[in-house]
């Protein structure tokens, strides 16, 4: 059984760089380290947190329970077929490890996701998206732990109920853990580049190969977005919020200027990031919890805040948000 660990801080274990406490924290990488510490009747009762690598999460308390953190594993070609690879990567690997050594291989359609920080296991939970490609677009099948059963599960690409920035792992079956995906990717590239951010980088010109294509979306990245490591966050901290046609009739003729994208049907994608730029918010700071200055969408730690410090600051910029424009703003990550 892995060794579990006692009053553990968690700060090295998650992006905003905040501390918490985990009163048992332990490393696992495979379903049967996970059935062995929870056949453990010191642990299997235990209030328990997932945690990948710790990109979409704000600690706001110290946690009273059991941390299993994932990590480490594998990546390997399962099998193919004339238009695809089938890889199997472990869940505790790092998405961007994974993105990197995917573009060495030749396996394709993970170039618009590169320098995304996490897991791929917290990819398959979230569903991390950019540049116009989702990770559902590329997932053929989840292998799960059942904690409560304590069985294997695997579950298909329409068993995960997949929609923007969530999946069946954020509602029905929030128990599950995920140990495993299993990616369908490309032999042929085929360059996703139609958001403003590389059309100016490529214009008319699509980019020859994949591995341009990554360097630019890492570029861009690198632009807007603060490294964690030098300037702790988790990323965009709220979901760009969803409308329907009658309310983005009703934001416009009050707005004209309001960035939108439509989805098709009735409904329209607002960009929160704009929103909160709006407000007057983009560079606010309360102590050190801040909003970044380059992009309205991430909060920042500046050194020294804590997780309650920077939830206030979220509720401050959703407050002024609903007020102004009457639209909901929700985090991307998980609050404890």
């Amino acid at each position: 059984m892995p060794v579990v660990e006692q009053n553990v801080s968690l700060r090295p274990y998650n992006t905003f760089a905040v501390e918490a406490l985990a009163r048992y924290f332990v490393p696992v990488e495979t379903a049967e380290d996970i059935r062995s510490v929870l056949a453990d009747p010191r642990y299997g009762s235990l209030p328990r947190f997932v945690l990948g690598g710790g990109s979409n999460t704000l600690f706001t308390r110290d946690f009273d329970g059991l941390v299993l953190h994932m990590t480490g594993g594998s990546v390997e070609l399962v099998d193919e077929n004339d238009g695809f690879y089938f890889v199997r990567a472990s869940a505790g690997v790092v998405w961007d490890d994974f993105v990197r050594k995917a573009l060495d291989n030749g396996w394709y359609g993970l170039e618009n996701l590169t320098a995304i920080p996490g897991t791929v296991g917290g990819a398959a939970v979230q569903n991390i998206g950019a540049y116009g490609v989702e990770a559902a677009e590329r997932i053929v099948e989840v292998e799960c732990f059942d904690p409560d059963r304590r069985v294997v599960r695997v579950l298909s690409l329409a068993d995960c109920d997949y929609g923007y920035r969530t999946s069946i792992f954020k509602t029905a079956e929030k128990d599950l853990i995920v140990t495993s995906v299993l990616f369908a990717l490309p032999k042929v590239f085929e360059p996703v580049c139609s958001y403003k951010e590389l059309e100016a980088v490529f214009g008319d010109k699509k980019p020859a190969t994949a591995r341009e294509l990554e360097e630019a979306v890492r570029a861009v990245r690198a632009r807007k977005l603060p490294d964690p490591a030098v300037l702790p966050n988790a990323g965009s901290f709220f979901k760009n919020p969803v409308v329907t046609r009658v309310k983005m009739q009703r934001l416009l003729e009050e707005t004209p200027s309001l960035v939108s994208y439509p989805l098709g049907g009735a409904r329209t994608k607002l960009a929160a990031g704009w929103l909160i730029e709006a407000c007057g918010l983009k560079g606010k700071r309360r102590g050190a919890a801040g909003v970044y200055e380059r992009q309205a969408l991430v909060l920042v730690n500046h050194g020294g805040a804590t997780g309650a410090q920077i939830k206030e600051l979220a509720d401050e910029v959703a407050g002024a948000v609903r007020g102004r424009f009457g639209v909901q703003l929700e985090p991307e990550p998980v609050i404890l």
